[in-house]
Order: C-alpha cells, then structure tokens, then sequence
C-alpha cells in the first residue's frame, strides 16, 4: 500500500514563504463582505470571458484553395475550420511569416 503523500509538504520559493510568514504573523485581515467581493470578481472574469469569446466570421474563398486546406487539414487529422483558425491565429501572432517579408514581423 503506498503512503499518502501530506498535502502540506510542499517545497516554497522566497516570495512564497514571505507570504506564509506575515499570515502567520497575523498581518492579513479577512475581507469585509467576502460573499460580495467573490461574485464581483466572477462577474469580472465572466464578463472578460464573454468579450473574448470567439468570433464567427464568413468569407469568400476560392474552391481550389478549399479543397487544399481540406486536404492539408485531413493529412493532419483536423477539421478544416479548426485548421484556418490555426493558421490565423499563428499568422496573427507572429509565429507564422510571410516568406516575401522574411522573419521580421510586421506591426498591425
């Protein structure tokens, strides 16, 4: 039977342990209305979600295009939409590079 590893074993960084010791020098206080101040804050994380959600888009491509991003997509075991999205975002990021450019990427 292996023995349970004690949850409270843990190994802590410098800022860590900074922490531990003014809690336990009592120098943290309980917020005031924590219930209040808890759903304010995820309300605030919901709200964040909510506005960086996906966005559909609808564009005109050529058949030819498609039907190799289709392919490329199957080669790679991915939805073709799933594909497009990658290489977007990838583009976006500055992962992706326009060859023409060379590696230096382009301000937007």
């Amino acid at each position: 039977m292996r023995k349970k590893k004690d949850v409270f074993d843990v190994k802590l960084d410098a800022e860590e342990k900074d922490i531990l010791a003014s809690l336990e020098r009592g120098e943290w206080k309980t917020v005031p209305h924590i219930k209040k101040v808890k759903k304010e804050a995820q309300q605030a994380a919901a709200n964040y979600l909510r506005r960086t959600k996906e966005k559909r888009i609808s564009i005109r491509i050529f058949g030819n295009d498609l039907e190799k991003l289709k392919v490329f997509a199957e080669d790679e075991g991915l939805p073709y939409q799933t594909l497009v999205t990658s290489i977007l975002h990838k583009y976006t990021t500055g992962r992706l590079v326009d060859v023409r450019y060379g590696t230096e990427k382009k301000e937007v």
